[in-house]
């Protein structure tokens, strides 16, 4: 390579590095988000499933996924497999150079191999509280070896969905409505917390634990959003990469503040209160809405695409309610319907999309993975079961799964009186 190749080169392999380290650490947010959002006695098991999730992710896209959603061959609908990455893959300049790569491969894996952990995450809150953890985590290596593989393969590998001009820029669909496809499947068939919806028809409440660490794992989900939507872009060297992301670094930030402010207006005017759990989620389902297209629209229409998601998600977290689909943190809501409005969006924005092309990529992935993980889910039922004893429901799956407490000290304090 010469030098200026090799400056190029190094720069979009560093860039891709540090924007897929921030993608990561949106594991943390996931993580403290979720442990916000649930009762005391079920947070060290929700933990434990957020970084066991992350593991198992990356081992299994190693082994299997990266190679399935990124084949030497493959028919458009279903891909081929070498297991060429799983040995190291080639690393030749040469070869780097005649496939136009301007990055490491391994960055690239990297990149997205966190990804696949993030669609995982949006899984874990939304089986909260009953699911049992081996459960959990024996679909969590299904999803991320074939499933979402297979559907990230249709667009981002070169499939069918991206011949038929399908468009999601850094994942509405192919991240976020993938694993909220795949909770909805699992909450269906697991069923309502114990308490959550009585007899007679009404709703109960069941606040969260820590509703500064719900803030501080939202904050950290916005952090990491920049490089979730900025590495998307797939380089940062040259003019037009490098306007290209200072653009979707200010869409992403816009996109979140409207839609916290939108939820939170909807909050109270639907409640009468400004319920900061819906800020919360205004604010992730503004990031979820933009995802799609962060980089054609003005900062402005980026703002009212974010702010439309903000009010989508109350409506959205008050209908499944109703609808008796219990979901603890509203990852269906956030990642699911919101996700659709983004793929939607695009054509507002981006000349080159159309409606019935956007349409098509949504029904595919949402058909996809709801039915695939809907079997997979019935399977492991049928194996080891879902859900935990309601013994074990009641003082908390902390000690029915993890044998351990987040907080010994305040829920032995509570079973005691």
């Amino acid at each position: 390579m010469e030098s200026t190749t090799q400056l190029v080169y190094a720069l979009d392999t560093f860039y891709f590095l540090v924007t897929g380290a921030l993608v990561m650490w949106m594991a943390a947010g996931f993580a403290m988000l979720e442990a916000g959002l649930v009762r005391a006695k079920n947070t060290a098991e929700i933990l434990t499933k957020n970084i066991a999730l992350f593991a198992i992710a990356s081992t299994t896209y190693m082994l299997i996924g990266y190679d399935l959603m990124y084949p030497t061959a493959g028919n458009g609908f279903v891909p081929g497999l070498d297991w060429g990455f799983l040995f190291g893959g080639d690393h030749d300049a040469a070869t780097i150079t005649a496939e136009g790569l301007n990055h490491a491969r391994m960055s690239d894996f990297f990149f997205q191999v966190v990804f696949v952990a993030t669609a995982m995450s949006i899984v874990s809150g939304a089986v909260a509280e009953r699911m049992k953890l081996w459960s959990f985590l024996l679909f969590a290596t299904v999803m991320t070896a074939v499933i979402y593989p297979i559907q990230g393969y249709w667009k981002w590998g070169g499939g069918w969905l991206d011949a038929v001009g399908f468009n999601d820029f850094a994942g509405s669909g192919l991240v976020h409505l993938c694993g909220a496809a795949a909770a909805l499947a699992g909450v269906l068939l697991l069923g309502a917390r114990r308490g959550k919806y009585g007899k007679d028809g009404s709703i109960n409440a069941i606040p969260g634990a820590n509703l500064p660490l719900a803030t501080l794992g939202t904050f950290v989900l916005w952090l990491g959003w920049f490089g979730f939507n900025g590495g998307s872009q797939l380089a940062l060297t040259g003019f037009d990469n490098t306007n290209a992301v200072a653009a979707i670094f200010v869409n992403t930030n816009m996109a979140a503040a409207g839609g916290t402010l939108l939820g939170l207006i909807t909050a109270r005017l639907l409640f009468g209160k400004a319920d900061l759990t819906m800020a919360l989620n205004g604010a992730l389902a503004g990031l979820v809405a933009i995802t799609a297209e962060p980089l054609t629209p003005s900062p402005l229409f980026a703002t009212l695409i974010g702010g439309v998601g903000g009010v989508l998600v109350v409506f959205s977290i008050v209908t499944l309610d109703r609808l008796r689909i219990d979901d603890p943190v509203g990852a269906i809501s956030v990642h699911g319907v919101v996700g659709m409005w983004g793929l939607m969006a695009v054509p507002i924005t981006n000349p080159g999309a159309s409606f019935a092309a956007q349409a098509i990529g949504l029904g595919a992935i949402l058909g996809w993975v709801f039915t695939t993980s809907l079997l997979v889910w019935l399977l492991i039922r049928l194996v080891m079961g879902l859900r935990v004893s309601e013994e074990e429901e009641y003082a908390g799956v902390d000690l029915g799964e993890c044998g351990l407490e987040a907080y010994p000290e305040f829920t032995a304090t509570r079973r005691a009186s």
